[in-house]
C-alpha cells in the first residue's frame, strides 16, 4: 500500500512537475530553484515538495546555498533530492525481482557469465532492430533516455542534455553518464554479473561499429556504464 500511496502523490500535476524537475537534476535542489523552474509560487512549491518527501519520493536536508560559512553566510535552506528507494506497483502482486535475483545467483555460481553477456548483446541488437548503429552522442542519448537510463553529457563546458551532446560534437573527453540503472536492485547484489550484462546489452543496443562505444566506469549512485565517441582506432 505504501508504494501505491507514494505513486498516487504524483497525480497532482504541479507535484509531478516538481518531482520530475528535482529527479532530473541529480543534485540537491532548493525551494526557490524548484519554484522558478516549474513556474509556481515558492510557498506552493514548498508545500508540494514536503508532501513528496512525506510520500518517500524525495529526501530533504538543509545547507547554505550561498556556499559560504560563518557569520553573514545566511541561514541554511531546505533542499531536496530524489529518494534512493524504488517504488513499483503490480496488480495483482508479482515478484519479478526475486526471480531475477535467483537467476543471477544461479548464473554467477555456475559461471555462466559469458553466456549471459552473449544473450544480453543479442537482446540489445534485437531491440535496435534494423536501425543502424548510433551515429553520435546525441542519438545515443535519445536511445538511452527512451530505455530509462536518464543520460547526461559530462566533460563539455556548458553542455548538458541532448542539446549539449549536439554542441559537444567533436569536443574531446565528453562522456554520457546515466543517473539511473534500470537493473539497480539486482546490480547491488550481483554487481560484476549484472553490470557486465548491462554493458553487453548497451553494446548491442547502440552498436559496436558506429560512432559511439559503451565501456565500464562505475561511479556511486549512477549506472556502471558510460558512453563516449568512438575513436578512429576503434572504428577501423
Amino acid at each position: 500500500m505504501e508504494d501505491i500511496e507514494a505513486i498516487a502523490a504524483l497525480q497532482d500535476p504541479v507535484r509531478r512537475r516538481l518531482y520530475e524537475y528535482v529527479a532530473a537534476q541529480g543534485r540537491e535542489v532548493g525551494r526557490n530553484e524548484a519554484a522558478e523552474a516549474t513556474g509556481v509560487a515558492r510557498t506552493l512549491a514548498a508545500h508540494h515538495l514536503d508532501r513528496l518527501t512525506e510520500a518517500g519520493l524525495l529526501e530533504s536536508g538543509s545547507r547554505r546555498l550561498s556556499g559560504r560559512s560563518g557569520p553573514g553566510a545566511g541561514r541554511p535552506a531546505k533542499v531536496y533530492t530524489r529518494a534512493r528507494v524504488e517504488r513499483a506497483v503490480s496488480l495483482p502482486a508479482r515478484d519479478y525481482r526475486t526471480a531475477a535475483e535467483l537467476l543471477a545467483e544461479a548464473a554467477e555460481q555456475a559461471g555462466l557469465d559469458a553466456g549471459l553477456y552473449a544473450a544480453a548483446r543479442r537482446r540489445g541488437e534485437a531491440l535496435r532492430g534494423s536501425v543502424a548503429p548510433c551515429g553520435g552522442l546525441e542519438e545515443a542519448m535519445e536511445v538511452l533516455a527512451a530505455r530509462g537510463y536518464e543520460p547526461r553529457l559530462e566533460g563539455a563546458e556548458g553542455a548538458e542534455g541532448v542539446d549539449g551532446a549536439e554542441k559537444a560534437t567533436g569536443a574531446g573527453a565528453c562522456v554520457v553518464r546515466m543517473r539511473n540503472c534500470p537493473f539497480h536492485a539486482v546490480a547491488e547484489r550481483f554487481p560484476p554479473l549484472v553490470c557486465g550484462m548491462n554493458l553487453a546489452l548497451l553494446e548491442g543496443l547502440l552498436g559496436t561499429d558506429g560512432q559511439v562505444r559503451a565501456r565500464m566506469e562505475a561511479r556511486p549512485g549512477e549506472c556502471c556504464v558510460v558512453v563516449e565517441a568512438a575513436s578512429k582506432n576503434n572504428q577501423d
